[in-house]
């Protein structure tokens, strides 16, 4: 088995990196681990839809993996979710790609049927994981991805209003989705809750915490013993 661990920084999966090093082979001067029959690969990409979207088309042209495995941490919209819950990923949406109109709205892509309603890879707008809704061992949330992350009261209060099944905010999940979907692979996306979305206030985050919850999953994932 082929498993790709897609992150934004290696900062959020150092943990999973180190365990790797410790217990599988590590290829020479790479970020390719085998152990019996699993070889783990892990994609760094940057932050941000354009650099995950132009990483993973790179990749994907050249490498046939049977998992893709994105994680990292994210903002969560409801005090209902914890600082270091860490949840599965059913569908994301890319959140504020779209056009301004004149009254201040904004007016996403979907809306303005670019593409037409339910192009594939989209549904209903979303970007849906069809392999989320039978996993058991995550509990699942429904995200939405921006190039700018909310940090005032105005701008929180706009989005929620307009996507409010949303739960949680990245800046790459969707662009992790378009491209499995688009070519698919097989996937998920596992995010770990580092702040609530709040008028930014660093000193209410805890991406460390978050890390610690989010690197024990994907540990768990990849133990072969």
């Amino acid at each position: 088995m082929h498993l790709t661990i897609v992150a934004a920084t290696l900062f959020e999966i150092e943990p999973t990196r180190q365990f790797l090093v410790d217990n599988f082979e590590q290829q020479k001067d790479s970020l390719v681990f085998t152990k019996k029959e699993i070889t783990v690969q892990i994609l760094i990409t940057g932050v941000g839809t354009t650099a995950t979207a132009f990483a993973l088309g790179q990749y994907l042209a050249h490498v046939k993996t049977d998992l893709l495995l994105n994680a990292g941490i994210a903002g969560a919209f409801s005090v209902k979710h914890k600082i270091g819950d860490v949840f599965l990923i059913e569908k994301d949406r890319f959140g504020d790609l779209g056009v301004e109109e004149s009254d201040g709205r904004f007016v996403d892509i979907y809306e303005l049927e670019m593409p037409a309603p339910n192009t594939p890879p989209y549904q209903d707008g979303w970007l849906v994981n069809p392999g989320a809704a039978a996993q058991k061992f995550l509990p699942t949330a429904t995200a939405i991805t921006v190039q700018k992350v909310h940090g005032t009261t105005d701008s929180i209060g706009k989005i929620k209003e307009k996507y409010a099944t949303a739960e949680l905010e990245s800046m790459e999940g969707a662009a992790v989705h378009y491209a499995a979907l688009m070519t698919g692979t097989a996937f998920f996306q596992i995010r770990s809750v580092s702040n609530l979305v709040e008028p930014r206030n660093k000193d209410n985050w805890d991406i460390g915490k978050a890390i610690v919850a989010l690197n024990a999953v994907l540990m768990g994932m990849i133990n072969t013993d």
